[in-house]
């Protein structure tokens, strides 16, 4: 192995050699924070019917009827902000599009197996 030595005072290199150390250490810090997850977020109900747009009479109507996802805890009711999110995607009305890709999928499984 041949060793190369350069003419390079030390004042030139400290400030490589910072940055380098700095980049390491981010690097080593980074997936600490890529682990932690975000703590699940609660809603009260005039907080939940705040997020929906809804009065709170609307949001006691939806969850008699088990239409909103909800967890109760003695006379309180909670709302799960992921769960909310969730009911808002699902509720999404499909295009036209995406129906008549759906219907082209379903007919062309079904003429398969018709002529099984």
């Amino acid at each position: 192995m041949e060793q190369v030595f350069f003419n390079v005072p030390l004042s030139k290199l400290e400030p490589i050699f910072k940055r380098w150390i700095k980049e390491a250490q981010s690097e080593i810090e980074q997936p600490k924070f890529a682990n932690t997850e975000q703590p699940e977020q609660f809603l009260t109900i005039q907080q939940a019917a705040a997020f929906l747009n809804l009065s709170v009479a609307t949001m006691y109507s939806k969850v008699s009827r088990s239409e909103i996802p909800v967890m109760k805890r003695g006379k309180r009711l909670y709302f799960s902000l992921k769960e909310l999110t969730e009911y808002l995607r699902n509720g999404k009305k499909k295009t036209t599009a995406e129906i008549e890709a759906e219907a082209d999928l379903y007919l062309s499984k079904n003429k398969k197996s018709a002529a099984l």
